[in-house]
């Protein structure tokens, strides 16, 4: 029995392509050919760079194709729509700056909900939460977005395995990056990084502003803010200026970590921005040696926390070398199947039922 364009296309449909998506999702597949049990189809990139750089890609298609019943012999081709792209001069937008003024609360064009994940100090492991968040969401079918607000210290282009610099065509507009199927925004991508940001107050606020209302974020279901620690200039600008769905305190179970939850948590409140849930992180250490369990930092304060609080409890997040690993690699642990990444995945599914996400 001849195999189907249809059956071919499903299997295509999990193909990753390299910046987010499918070669389906992004419509990369051209002149599908079936004569027979012989197969044929050209696989496009945008470029001739992003074609050179599709080689893997297309021998995993060719490979999973091959593997259907009724095909013998299959050719993938690479082909590129356009030119090599010339390389961009940086944008000529300016960077920070007074924040403008604002007729009230905005949320960009396109984007449903607005979730921030903030933490009451730093080292709880805020940003490794929301990068995996990020991508268990978009795992499970979620159009995410993921905004980096920590404008001192940004971390998320490491953490996504992103380093290019967003694209500014008219010096207005910012044009986001994708990776791991997440649209990103840092500006730790708009600033040499090796430098450190020394703004104050007034400048933070200004480019916050920006990477809410010049990014062009497209149809997102969810966008993942990523705080900085803390109650500071930048939770107050998100809260008070941007209409925000909610919010999610990590936290570790040990009680000094407890104590600073409890002030992201007044926080919150006093802004009338409603805190979804609470989330323990780095809650129990399995050594992969001798499988031993560990509650390092102690285990179920959060839960208690929650408890106590009438706040809902999302979940525990193990610690474990591959999420360190992983973040430090460019491909967050939440990409695979381990353990840890099904607990991640555990905990997107609930915001999706609960209707958070």
């Amino acid at each position: 029995m001849s195999v189907t364009s249809e059956e071919i296309r499903a299997v295509l449909s999990s193909i990753s392509a390299p910046e987010g998506g499918t070669l389906i999702s992004r419509d990369m597949i051209r002149a599908l050919t079936i004569e027979g049990d012989q197969v044929r189809f050209v696989i496009e990139g945008r470029d001739v760079t992003e074609a050179q750089m599709l080689e893997p890609t297309r021998a995993a298609a060719e490979a999973a194709v091959a593997a259907l019943p009724g095909v013998a012999k299959v050719q993938a081709l690479l082909t590129a729509h356009g030119p090599a792209a010339k390389p961009q001069a940086p944008p000529s937008l300016k960077v920070g700056g007074h924040p403008k003024p604002q007729d009230g609360p905005i949320r960009p064009t396109g984007v449903d909900r607005i979730l921030a994940v903030a933490s009451g100090k730093g080292g709880v492991g805020k940003s490794t939460v929301s990068s995996n968040l990020a991508v268990a969401l978009a795992r499970s079918g979620r159009r995410v977005g993921l905004l980096d607000a920590d404008i001192y210290g940004p971390s998320q282009p490491r953490m996504m395995g992103v380093n290019k610099r967003p694209a500014s065509p008219d010096g207005k507009t910012i044009e986001p990056l994708h990776a791991h199927g997440v649209t990103l925004m840092s500006i730790g991508l708009m600033v040499d990084p090796a430098k450190a940001v020394v703004w104050r107050g007034p400048m933070l606020m200004g480019a916050l502003q920006q990477m809410l209302s010049q990014v062009k974020w497209g149809q997102l279901d969810v966008l993942i803010v990523d705080l900085p620690p803390g109650t500071g200039d930048v939770q107050l600008t998100l809260c008070q200026k941007t209409k925000l769905s909610g919010a999610l305190v990590v936290s570790t179970p040990q009680d000094v970590a407890l104590l600073d939850a409890r002030k992201a948590i007044d926080m919150f409140n006093t802004l009338s921005t409603p805190v979804l849930g609470l989330i323990e992180n780095m809650s129990t250490f399995h050594c992969p040696k001798c499988g031993h369990e560990s509650q390092i930092f102690g285990h179920g304060g959060v839960a208690a926390e929650a408890k106590h609080l009438g706040l809902p409890f999302l979940g525990a997040l193990p610690i474990d070398l591959d999420t360190r690993l992983a973040g430090d690699a460019g491909r967050p642990i939440a990409a695979g199947d381990s353990v840890v990444a099904q607990a991640y995945h555990q905990l997107a599914q609930r915001l999706v039922d609960g209707g958070m996400a």
